[in-house]
């Protein structure tokens, strides 16, 4: 194996560059790494922990990489009983085995639990996902809830002032009381923070059991009229204008690229996985492979109660 180059100037993690160029997640661009699937300018690299800057020459399995993708932003209308993530080691259904065909390598920005539904923004673009999801951008989330019992709007008036509950603060929530429906009220909230479960966790301790949350904003987008499962990708021009010039700054985000057909990736996904293939070792799968470039999990560490059922109608409106 030829001698790895090494950087010292600034630059991006090799890794995040191969994800933005939109072969791979980051995760896996890893993993291809570890694997020897990568080269920087002629020489073959073993370890992610290398900064490349546009200079420099890279390839993956001999193939040239091809230029970034334009940043891409789309809303997504997430149905009850679906994982936000890409792969779910307890086998259940996910967002992105049910996205419509066609679209690119997607990554969600934030989570919604597999209880909730309702309005969740994806991107091809890792750094804008992560500016956009950071408490510290502001941005306001907005849901319906149904929840069994009762409350009075002066006792929803005092989550404006925040609330702690196990330890844990959780910042000025506005609330509404729009209607009382059998033995239960919809609520509508609007929360900045979105810490996990949060909206549940608070309407209990009022003595509500919230048996339906349905997210209709998050920051400037909105769900509107689109269908249960549907997507649909927002305008550059409009991109621009939600966003504004620091968040596309601070995100990297790149809004003048080219567009890549969906074809000419999956030829190059398929080129990967079949040289892939040929160099993995006997009896080795990919997710093994990737598995060993994952970084270990803190002690401790729980994943979220994901559990739930079928989505019900959607609500009529008052």
């Amino acid at each position: 194996m030829a001698e790895q180059p090494t950087r010292n100037a600034p630059g991006e993690r090799i890794a995040k560059v191969i994800a933005r160029a939109g072969l791979a997640s980051r995760r896996e661009a890893e993993a291809w790494i570890t694997a020897g699937r990568v080269s920087v300018n002629g020489a073959v690299i073993s370890s992610p922990a290398l900064n490349v800057t546009p200079t420099d020459q890279i390839a993956v399995d001999g193939e040239p990489l091809r230029a970034r993708e334009r940043t891409r932003l789309f809303l997504y209308h997430k149905p009850r009983g679906l994982v936000t993530t890409h792969s779910d080691p307890e086998g259940r259904d996910t967002i992105f085995r049910a996205l419509p065909k066609g679209l690119p390598r997607l990554i969600s920005v934030g989570r919604l639990d597999i209880n909730t539904e309702g309005l969740l923004l994806l991107t091809n673009d890792g750094g804008l996902a992560r500016i956009l999801e950071l408490p510290a951008t502001g941005w306001v989330r907005r849901y319906r809830v149904r929840a069994l019992g009762r409350v009075r709007q002066e006792t929803l008036d005092r989550l404006r002032g925040g609330i702690t509950l196990g330890g844990v603060h959780y910042g000025a929530i506005e609330a509404t009381l729009d209607r009382e429906q059998g033995a239960n009220v919809w609520l509508t909230l609007a929360i900045r923070e979105g810490k996990n479960r949060e909206v549940r966790k608070v309407l209990e301790s009022l003595g509500l059991k919230v048996n339906r949350l349905i997210r209709v904003g998050f920051g400037p987008f909105d769900l509107g009229e689109l269908d249960d499962g549907s997507v649909k990708e927002i305008e550059t021009s409009e991109i621009r204008a939600k966003l504004g010039d620091q968040i596309i700054v601070d995100a990297g985000a790149d809004l003048d690229a080219p567009l890549v057909s969906e074809d000419a990736l999956q030829r190059m996904r398929r080129h990967g996985e079949a040289r892939a293939r040929e160099t993995r070792p006997s009896g080795a799968t990919q997710e093994e492979i990737s598995r060993h470039s994952r970084r270990p999990r803190k002690k401790n560490f729980h994943r979220r109660d994901r559990t739930g059922g079928p989505r019900p109608s959607r609500p009529r409106p008052k």
